[in-house]
Protein backbone atom coordinates (compact mmCIF):
# COMPACT_ATOMS: atom_id res chain seq x y z
CA UNK A 1 0.00 0.00 0.00
CA UNK A 2 2.86 2.66 0.81
CA UNK A 3 4.59 1.57 -2.68
CA UNK A 4 1.25 2.40 -4.31
CA UNK A 5 1.21 5.56 -2.81
CA UNK A 6 4.81 6.61 -3.03
CA UNK A 7 4.50 5.88 -7.30
CA UNK A 8 1.64 7.67 -7.17
CA UNK A 9 3.10 10.95 -5.77
CA UNK A 10 6.10 10.27 -8.39
CA UNK A 11 3.95 10.23 -11.22
CA UNK A 12 1.90 13.10 -9.31
CA UNK A 13 5.50 15.09 -9.07
CA UNK A 14 6.39 13.81 -12.93
CA UNK A 15 3.23 15.22 -14.17
CA UNK A 16 3.97 19.12 -12.18
CA UNK A 17 7.01 18.97 -13.73
CA UNK A 18 5.64 18.04 -17.06
CA UNK A 19 3.23 21.15 -16.33
CA UNK A 20 6.16 23.30 -15.45
CA UNK A 21 7.76 22.81 -18.71
CA UNK A 22 4.96 23.10 -20.85
CA UNK A 23 4.56 26.75 -18.63
CA UNK A 24 8.18 27.60 -19.25
CA UNK A 25 7.93 27.08 -23.07
CA UNK A 26 4.28 28.88 -23.41
CA UNK A 27 5.58 31.82 -20.90
CA UNK A 28 9.26 32.13 -20.51
CA UNK A 29 8.74 35.38 -19.55
CA UNK A 30 6.61 34.50 -16.44
CA UNK A 31 8.78 34.43 -13.60
CA UNK A 32 6.47 34.83 -11.12
CA UNK A 33 4.67 32.03 -12.23
CA UNK A 34 7.74 29.84 -12.03
CA UNK A 35 8.45 30.70 -8.80
CA UNK A 36 5.21 30.06 -7.39
CA UNK A 37 5.44 26.51 -8.94
CA UNK A 38 8.80 25.97 -7.23
CA UNK A 39 7.10 26.69 -3.95
CA UNK A 40 4.49 24.81 -4.50
CA UNK A 41 6.45 22.18 -5.64
CA UNK A 42 8.97 22.30 -2.56
CA UNK A 43 5.01 22.51 -0.21
CA UNK A 44 3.84 19.67 -2.41
CA UNK A 45 7.38 17.54 -1.49
CA UNK A 46 7.64 18.29 2.11
CA UNK A 47 3.85 17.24 2.69
CA UNK A 48 4.48 14.31 1.16
CA UNK A 49 7.18 13.38 3.22
CA UNK A 50 5.14 14.78 6.53
CA UNK A 51 2.74 12.08 4.82
CA UNK A 52 4.99 9.14 4.42
CA UNK A 53 6.29 9.78 7.63
CA UNK A 54 2.65 9.57 9.36
CA UNK A 55 1.76 6.82 6.98
CA UNK A 56 4.60 4.87 8.31
CA UNK A 57 4.22 5.39 12.09
CA UNK A 58 0.39 4.56 12.17
CA UNK A 59 1.09 1.60 10.05
CA UNK A 60 3.73 0.08 12.38
CA UNK A 61 1.33 1.07 15.21
CA UNK A 62 -1.13 -1.24 13.65
CA UNK A 63 1.36 -4.17 12.99
CA UNK A 64 2.29 -3.96 16.60
CA UNK A 65 -1.22 -4.07 17.63
CA UNK A 66 -2.07 -7.22 15.31
CA UNK A 67 1.03 -9.03 16.38
CA UNK A 68 0.28 -7.80 20.08
CA UNK A 69 -3.56 -9.27 19.39
CA UNK A 70 -2.13 -12.62 17.31
CA UNK A 71 0.10 -13.42 20.41
CA UNK A 72 -2.81 -13.06 22.50
CA UNK A 73 -5.22 -15.16 20.29
CA UNK A 74 -2.58 -18.04 19.92
CA UNK A 75 -1.85 -18.07 23.67
CA UNK A 76 -5.13 -18.87 24.12
CA UNK A 77 -4.93 -21.02 21.61
CA UNK A 78 -2.58 -22.64 22.95
CA UNK A 79 -4.22 -22.95 26.53
CA UNK A 80 -7.12 -24.48 25.01
CA UNK A 81 -5.46 -26.77 23.03
CA UNK A 82 -3.24 -28.04 26.26
CA UNK A 83 -6.83 -28.23 27.78
CA UNK A 84 -8.15 -30.47 25.14
CA UNK A 85 -5.24 -32.42 25.19
CA UNK A 86 -5.23 -33.10 28.98
CA UNK A 87 -9.22 -33.72 28.91
CA UNK A 88 -8.61 -36.01 25.95
CA UNK A 89 -5.85 -37.83 27.90
CA UNK A 90 -7.51 -38.39 30.78
CA UNK A 91 -10.52 -40.16 29.03
CA UNK A 92 -7.97 -42.07 26.77
CA UNK A 93 -6.65 -43.22 30.51
CA UNK A 94 -10.09 -44.48 31.92
CA UNK A 95 -10.80 -46.29 28.68
CA UNK A 96 -7.34 -47.77 28.66
CA UNK A 97 -8.15 -49.26 31.94
CA UNK A 98 -11.31 -50.17 31.42
CA UNK A 99 -10.10 -51.71 28.32
CA UNK A 100 -7.74 -53.49 30.69
CA UNK A 101 -10.45 -54.72 32.98
CA UNK A 102 -12.73 -56.18 30.10
CA UNK A 103 -9.47 -57.74 29.44
CA UNK A 104 -8.86 -59.11 32.91
CA UNK A 105 -12.78 -60.17 32.96
CA UNK A 106 -12.77 -61.96 29.67
CA UNK A 107 -9.61 -63.73 30.49
CA UNK A 108 -11.82 -64.94 33.44
CA UNK A 109 -14.63 -66.60 31.76
CA UNK A 110 -11.76 -67.73 29.66
CA UNK A 111 -11.07 -69.76 31.88
CA UNK A 112 -14.23 -70.62 33.28
CA UNK A 113 -15.71 -71.94 29.85
CA UNK A 114 -11.95 -74.00 29.67
CA UNK A 115 -13.01 -75.47 33.15
CA UNK A 116 -16.67 -75.67 32.32
CA UNK A 117 -15.58 -77.14 28.56
CA UNK A 118 -13.74 -79.84 30.62
CA UNK A 119 -16.51 -80.62 32.40
CA UNK A 120 -18.68 -80.82 29.93
CA UNK A 121 -16.44 -83.79 28.29
CA UNK A 122 -16.54 -85.56 31.82
CA UNK A 123 -20.29 -85.35 31.74
CA UNK A 124 -20.20 -86.60 28.09
CA UNK A 125 -17.88 -89.74 29.69
CA UNK A 126 -19.96 -90.07 32.31
CA UNK A 127 -23.24 -90.24 30.50
CA UNK A 128 -21.80 -93.02 27.52
CA UNK A 129 -22.45 -95.39 30.18
CA UNK A 130 -26.15 -96.50 30.09
CA UNK A 131 -25.88 -97.43 34.20
CA UNK A 132 -24.26 -93.98 34.87
CA UNK A 133 -27.12 -92.43 32.78
CA UNK A 134 -30.00 -94.00 34.73
CA UNK A 135 -28.13 -93.02 38.43
CA UNK A 136 -28.19 -89.48 36.29
CA UNK A 137 -31.38 -89.89 35.82
CA UNK A 138 -32.76 -90.34 39.49
CA UNK A 139 -30.89 -88.61 40.91
CA UNK A 140 -32.47 -85.58 38.69
CA UNK A 141 -35.90 -87.03 39.48
CA UNK A 142 -34.96 -86.86 43.73
CA UNK A 143 -33.59 -83.41 43.31
CA UNK A 144 -37.42 -82.32 41.77
CA UNK A 145 -39.21 -84.48 44.32
CA UNK A 146 -37.03 -82.64 47.13
CA UNK A 147 -37.18 -79.39 45.86
CA UNK A 148 -41.23 -79.72 45.20
CA UNK A 149 -42.27 -81.87 48.53
CA UNK A 150 -39.33 -81.42 50.91
CA UNK A 151 -36.78 -83.74 51.86
CA UNK A 152 -37.99 -87.48 53.02
CA UNK A 153 -42.05 -86.72 52.96
CA UNK A 154 -43.28 -90.16 52.73
CA UNK A 155 -46.67 -89.18 53.17
CA UNK A 156 -46.59 -87.48 49.56
CA UNK A 157 -43.84 -89.47 48.13
CA UNK A 158 -41.57 -92.52 48.21
CA UNK A 159 -38.27 -93.09 46.38
CA UNK A 160 -37.47 -96.61 45.19
CA UNK A 161 -40.61 -97.67 46.28
CA UNK A 162 -41.24 -101.70 45.77
CA UNK A 163 -44.70 -103.02 44.34
CA UNK A 164 -46.48 -105.98 44.85
CA UNK A 165 -45.04 -107.29 41.36
CA UNK A 166 -41.75 -107.51 43.00
CA UNK A 167 -40.71 -104.49 40.56
CA UNK A 168 -39.16 -101.22 41.67
CA UNK A 169 -40.64 -97.87 41.02
CA UNK A 170 -37.65 -95.01 40.57
CA UNK A 171 -40.33 -93.21 42.82
CA UNK A 172 -44.33 -93.15 43.53
CA UNK A 173 -46.31 -90.16 44.29
CA UNK A 174 -49.07 -90.66 46.64
CA UNK A 175 -51.79 -88.01 44.94
CA UNK A 176 -55.31 -88.16 46.66
CA UNK A 177 -57.99 -90.43 45.71
CA UNK A 178 -58.97 -90.75 42.56
CA UNK A 179 -55.71 -90.34 41.41
CA UNK A 180 -54.04 -93.23 44.02
CA UNK A 181 -50.26 -93.89 43.92
CA UNK A 182 -48.61 -92.43 40.94
CA UNK A 183 -45.69 -94.47 39.72
CA UNK A 184 -42.35 -92.13 38.13
CA UNK A 185 -39.91 -94.10 36.33
CA UNK A 186 -36.74 -92.62 34.32
CA UNK A 187 -35.35 -93.10 31.24
CA UNK A 188 -32.71 -91.89 29.24
CA UNK A 189 -32.44 -93.19 25.67
CA UNK A 190 -29.21 -90.85 24.64
CA UNK A 191 -27.31 -93.01 21.84
CA UNK A 192 -29.56 -93.26 19.16
CA UNK A 193 -30.91 -89.34 20.02
CA UNK A 194 -27.34 -88.22 19.54
CA UNK A 195 -26.35 -90.00 16.20
CA UNK A 196 -29.85 -88.92 14.97
CA UNK A 197 -29.26 -85.31 15.77
CA UNK A 198 -25.81 -85.43 14.73
CA UNK A 199 -25.25 -83.71 10.80
CA UNK A 200 -21.85 -84.78 10.58
CA UNK A 201 -23.30 -88.14 9.43
CA UNK A 202 -24.64 -89.00 6.70
CA UNK A 203 -28.53 -89.23 6.21
CA UNK A 204 -28.79 -93.37 6.25
CA UNK A 205 -27.08 -93.10 9.14
CA UNK A 206 -28.86 -90.50 10.90
CA UNK A 207 -32.75 -92.05 9.52
CA UNK A 208 -31.61 -95.75 11.00
CA UNK A 209 -30.82 -93.37 14.44
CA UNK A 210 -34.32 -92.49 14.31
CA UNK A 211 -35.23 -95.80 13.93
CA UNK A 212 -33.71 -97.21 16.44
CA UNK A 213 -34.46 -93.75 18.73
CA UNK A 214 -38.26 -94.35 18.21
CA UNK A 215 -38.14 -98.19 19.17
CA UNK A 216 -35.68 -97.23 22.42
CA UNK A 217 -38.67 -94.84 23.38
CA UNK A 218 -41.63 -97.37 22.12
CA UNK A 219 -39.70 -99.55 24.72
CA UNK A 220 -39.66 -98.15 27.47
CA UNK A 221 -43.69 -96.88 27.26
CA UNK A 222 -44.26 -100.54 27.18
CA UNK A 223 -41.93 -101.29 30.26
CA UNK A 224 -43.59 -98.62 32.03
CA UNK A 225 -47.12 -100.07 31.96
CA UNK A 226 -46.48 -103.39 32.32
CA UNK A 227 -44.72 -102.87 35.52
CA UNK A 228 -46.30 -99.73 36.95
CA UNK A 229 -49.80 -99.52 36.34
CA UNK A 230 -51.43 -102.30 38.49
CA UNK A 231 -54.77 -102.57 38.89
CA UNK A 232 -56.32 -102.08 42.31
CA UNK A 233 -52.65 -100.90 43.23
CA UNK A 234 -51.35 -98.04 41.34
CA UNK A 235 -53.48 -95.59 38.89
CA UNK A 236 -54.20 -96.29 35.86
CA UNK A 237 -51.51 -93.77 34.59
CA UNK A 238 -47.74 -93.45 35.24
CA UNK A 239 -45.11 -91.27 34.32
CA UNK A 240 -41.87 -91.25 32.15
CA UNK A 241 -39.17 -88.95 32.95
CA UNK A 242 -36.72 -87.55 30.50
CA UNK A 243 -34.02 -86.07 32.20
CA UNK A 244 -33.15 -83.96 29.31
CA UNK A 245 -34.86 -81.06 27.96
CA UNK A 246 -33.02 -81.62 24.12
CA UNK A 247 -35.16 -85.57 23.94
CA UNK A 248 -38.75 -84.62 25.35
CA UNK A 249 -38.27 -81.13 22.93
CA UNK A 250 -37.66 -83.43 20.07
CA UNK A 251 -40.53 -86.13 20.60
CA UNK A 252 -43.02 -83.42 21.05
CA UNK A 253 -42.08 -81.68 17.76
CA UNK A 254 -41.00 -84.25 15.60
CA UNK A 255 -42.63 -87.66 16.34
CA UNK A 256 -46.38 -87.53 17.49
CA UNK A 257 -46.65 -90.98 16.82
CA UNK A 258 -44.79 -91.89 20.02
CA UNK A 259 -46.74 -89.05 21.76
CA UNK A 260 -49.67 -91.52 20.42
CA UNK A 261 -48.50 -94.70 21.74
CA UNK A 262 -47.47 -92.92 25.13
CA UNK A 263 -51.34 -92.05 25.25
CA UNK A 264 -52.61 -95.24 24.25
CA UNK A 265 -50.59 -97.06 26.94
CA UNK A 266 -51.38 -94.20 29.76
CA UNK A 267 -47.79 -93.29 30.01
CA UNK A 268 -47.24 -89.67 30.59
CA UNK A 269 -43.93 -88.32 29.04
CA UNK A 270 -42.07 -85.17 31.23
CA UNK A 271 -38.97 -83.18 31.14
CA UNK A 272 -37.57 -81.40 34.35
CA UNK A 273 -39.48 -78.66 33.29
CA UNK A 274 -42.72 -80.01 32.93
CA UNK A 275 -42.70 -82.38 35.65
CA UNK A 276 -41.67 -79.73 38.34
CA UNK A 277 -44.88 -78.02 36.93
CA UNK A 278 -46.66 -81.25 37.39
CA UNK A 279 -45.96 -81.52 40.73
CA UNK A 280 -45.97 -78.40 41.98
CA UNK A 281 -49.73 -78.07 40.59
CA UNK A 282 -50.53 -81.24 42.22
CA UNK A 283 -49.03 -79.85 45.26
CA UNK A 284 -51.15 -77.03 45.76
CA UNK A 285 -54.46 -79.49 44.72
CA UNK A 286 -53.59 -81.36 47.99
CA UNK A 287 -52.97 -78.53 50.28
CA UNK A 288 -56.21 -77.58 49.36
CA UNK A 289 -58.04 -80.57 49.98
CA UNK A 290 -55.98 -80.96 52.82
CA UNK A 291 -57.90 -77.19 53.86
CA UNK A 292 -60.86 -78.33 52.57
CA UNK A 293 -60.30 -81.29 54.93
CA UNK A 294 -59.35 -79.56 58.31
CA UNK A 295 -62.29 -76.55 57.73
CA UNK A 296 -64.65 -79.75 57.75
CA UNK A 297 -63.35 -80.73 61.23
CA UNK A 298 -63.37 -77.52 62.42
CA UNK A 299 -67.00 -76.85 61.73
CA UNK A 300 -68.02 -80.29 63.52
CA UNK A 301 -65.73 -79.14 66.28
CA UNK A 302 -67.94 -75.49 66.06
CA UNK A 303 -71.01 -77.04 66.03
CA UNK A 304 -70.03 -79.33 69.13
CA UNK A 305 -68.63 -76.22 71.18
CA UNK A 306 -72.34 -74.48 69.96
CA UNK A 307 -74.02 -77.09 71.74
CA UNK A 308 -72.02 -77.06 74.69
CA UNK A 309 -72.85 -73.41 74.66
CA UNK A 310 -75.99 -73.95 74.94
CA UNK A 311 -75.89 -76.49 77.92
CA UNK A 312 -74.06 -73.88 79.91
CA UNK A 313 -76.13 -70.94 79.25
CA UNK A 314 -79.16 -73.06 80.18
CA UNK A 315 -77.11 -74.35 83.60
CA UNK A 316 -76.26 -70.77 84.09
CA UNK A 317 -79.22 -69.36 84.02
CA UNK A 318 -80.40 -72.14 86.29
CA UNK A 319 -77.76 -71.34 88.86
CA UNK A 320 -78.37 -67.28 88.76
CA UNK A 321 -82.26 -68.19 89.26
CA UNK A 322 -81.42 -70.20 92.48
CA UNK A 323 -78.33 -67.63 93.68
CA UNK A 324 -81.67 -65.30 93.23
CA UNK A 325 -83.76 -66.94 95.08
CA UNK A 326 -80.97 -66.94 98.22
CA UNK A 327 -80.59 -63.83 97.90
CA UNK A 328 -84.36 -62.95 98.30
CA UNK A 329 -84.19 -65.13 101.23
CA UNK A 330 -80.51 -63.47 102.64
CA UNK A 331 -82.06 -60.43 102.54
CA UNK A 332 -85.26 -61.66 104.29
CA UNK A 333 -83.46 -63.49 107.28
CA UNK A 334 -81.66 -59.80 107.69
CA UNK A 335 -84.51 -57.80 107.51
CA UNK A 336 -85.86 -60.17 110.54
CA UNK A 337 -82.09 -60.35 112.19
CA UNK A 338 -82.72 -56.67 112.54
CA UNK A 339 -86.44 -56.88 113.81
CA UNK A 340 -84.75 -58.99 116.42
CA UNK A 341 -81.87 -56.88 116.79
CA UNK A 342 -83.93 -54.03 117.68
CA UNK A 343 -86.40 -55.80 119.77
CA UNK A 344 -83.95 -56.80 121.93
CA UNK A 345 -82.29 -53.36 122.22
CA UNK A 346 -85.83 -51.55 123.44
CA UNK A 347 -85.80 -54.39 125.92
CA UNK A 348 -82.50 -53.51 127.12
CA UNK A 349 -83.42 -49.95 127.02
CA UNK A 350 -86.63 -50.59 129.83
CA UNK A 351 -86.09 -49.14 133.06
CA UNK A 352 -87.83 -51.50 136.14
CA UNK A 353 -88.98 -49.11 139.52
CA UNK A 354 -87.15 -50.58 142.59
CA UNK A 355 -89.77 -52.33 144.41
CA UNK A 356 -89.33 -51.45 148.47
CA UNK A 357 -91.23 -53.43 151.25
CA UNK A 358 -91.97 -52.31 154.70
CA UNK A 359 -93.02 -54.15 157.69
CA UNK A 360 -96.55 -54.35 159.03
CA UNK A 361 -98.17 -55.13 162.08
CA UNK A 362 -100.88 -57.52 161.23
Amino acid sequence: MEYLIIVLLIILILLICILLVKVNNNNKNDLAVTEKLGLFQNSLTKEIGDFKYDFSNNLKKDFDALNDRMEQRLILINEKVNTRLDENFEKTNKTFTNVLERLSKIDEAQKKIDSLSTEIVSLQSVLTDKKTRGIFGEVNLNYILTSVFGEKNDRLYEIQYKLPNGYIADSVLHAPEPLGNVCIDSKFPLENYEKMTNKSLSKEERDMATKLFKLDVKKHIEAINSKYIISGTTSNQAILFLPAEAIFAEINAYHPDLLKEAYNKHVWITSPTTLMSTLTTLAMIIKNMERDKYAKVIQTELNKLAIDFSRYKERWDKLSRSIDTVSKDVKDIHVTTDKISKRFESINQVEIPEITYQNKEL
